[in-house]
């Protein structure tokens, strides 16, 4: 009986009743019915839940558990608890985080795209050097209009360390034009250690910049992080 129901269970593709259904207590049929499909339910999201973190690809795991605000200045737009509710998301905004290397951007845009694949939202992380180099080589190999149809379905985009590497024009105009499809239809996440001012730097041509910083603003939230160096101050405490 118990491989008949086995076989019957993957027939209706319920994947997981035979991980529960020894364990819950009988008092019902209602009752009893009720929790194995509940089990059943509970597994399938925590399933979706993992692939999305995996499709994710996260170079870290971090949670917003503890994450301290003081060094960030919030727009009036926005509040922390707004920003921890993911309501961007649903609007297709932009947040921008801002500030020097070590103060929290990297952790907060993880922990807020690790939240996200929790609610069920598809979600990509990338720094930014390796997005530019990996759409040069989608470019070259013919494979860039499949990978921009899989950017269409995200609901939010996380771009970490913008700044750190200065691109050439084909880089930058590749990127450019990832933004503008972006633009109204995800929710992108960038993180930078330069001033809009500075971008220039990166990009080298003050239109193509331009045009970039005003689809990227337009509907966004911008954060600015201020104070050390969370790693130098752990480093300097011997811990």
């Amino acid at each position: 009986m118990k491989q008949a129901l086995k076989q019957l269970c993957k027939s209706l593709r319920l994947g997981y009743v035979m991980n529960h259904y020894e364990d819950i207590p009988f008092t019902s049929p209602e009752q009893y019915l009720y929790e194995v499909l509940l089990a059943e339910k509970k597994e399938r999201e925590m399933g979706k839940v993992r692939r999305l973190l995996k499709k994710a690809r996260f170079h870290q795991l971090k949670t917003l558990d503890d994450y301290t605000y003081e060094s960030i200045t919030f727009p009036v737009s926005l509040t922390k608890e707004k920003l921890q509710s993911l309501e961007f998301i649903q609007q297709k905004q932009n947040v921008l985080m801002l500030g020097a290397v070590g103060t929290g951007k990297t952790h907060l845009a993880t922990a807020l795209g690790i939240e996200a694949c929790k609610q069920g939202c598809e979600v990509r992380f990338f720094r930014v050097a390796d997005l530019v180099s990996l759409l040069q080589n989608k470019h070259q190999s013919g494979g860039l209009a499949r990978f921009k149809r899989e950017m269409e379905k995200c609901d939010l985009l996380i771009l970490d360390e913008l700044g750190f590497v200065p691109f050439h024009k084909d880089g930058s105009e590749l990127f450019f034009h990832l933004i503008s499809e972006c633009y109204e239809r995800n929710s992108v996440i960038v993180t930078s250690n330069l001033e809009f001012a500075q971008w220039t730097s990166v990009f080298g041509d003050n239109r193509l910049t331009g045009a970039l910083i005003d689809r990227l603003i337009h509907h966004a939230h911008i954060l600015a992080f201020t104070g050390e160096s969370y790693r130098f101050g752990y480093a300097l405490s011997g811990n």
